[in-house]
């Protein structure tokens, strides 16, 4: 089996608006009847790893996610040197709560979640388990937060025979399937069920895009 090597993300730009523009935060998506907040906008060069990092903070600090977007074709390809693969802006009624949910997306990005590149096959993968999920990803999921929570992305083909795997080899529900192209061509999905049964997923997942990272033609 190949090897694994895990590729930190990196925050690309941070900055915190401790009080935003209303007609600002009202183009994010607050109601437009609604307070002006305080804004966190960071850009990183992994999209899913900082989706990830966005939920964890949710679990963390009084913020909630009011932006994220992906970026076409990736961070190879970025706008600029700032741009990356995505961009996310936490909100909160306090620059104090801003400023935790940030440190908590620091901190998630540096210990929990990141992809792994595949052997030297130039192959990357994201089998991530989060045994609580928080309110953004079970928002966008469509389950309770805090369940257990499979989130499962690779390039195409690899994604497609991993997901294949992993819906065969333990007792999990398809969330939501991100079928290929993504904004950065990629594809994966949202998976739910119990703990292991979730961790068991992601090992398949990873095992089958290994996998055909060794053996792309069969």
């Amino acid at each position: 089996m190949s090897a694994l090597r895990r590729v930190p993300a990196r925050i690309l730009s941070c900055r915190v608006l401790p009080h935003a523009s209303a007609a600002l935060c009202a183009g994010l998506g607050l109601p437009a009847s609604a307070a002006a907040r305080s804004l966190a906008l960071m850009t990183c060069d992994q999209d899913d790893s900082l989706y990830a990092a966005l939920d964890h903070a949710t679990k963390m600090a009084d913020v909630e996610v009011l932006y994220a977007k992906s970026f076409y074709a990736g961070s190879a390809h970025a706008s600029g040197p700032l741009s990356g693969e995505v961009i996310g802006v936490l909100a909160s009624d306090s620059p104090e709560s801003i400023a935790q949910g940030v440190a908590a997306v620091r901190d998630a990005l540096e210990h929990l979640f990141a992809f792994y590149a595949v052997g030297d096959a130039g192959v990357t993968v994201f089998p991530t388990v989060i045994g609580r999920v928080g309110r953004y990803l079970s928002g966008l999921a469509g389950c309770p937060a805090g369940a257990a929570f499979g989130y499962l992305i690779a390039p195409p083909v690899e994604a497609l025979v991993g997901l294949d795997a992993a819906l065969k080899s333990a007792d999990v529900t398809l969330l939501r399937f991100f079928g290929p192209p993504s904004e950065t061509n990629f594809a994966g999905a949202y998976v739910t069920g119990e703990l292991d049964a979730v961790e068991a997923a992601a090992r398949a997942f990873r095992d089958a895009v290994i996998d055909v990272a060794a053996h792309p033609a069969g």
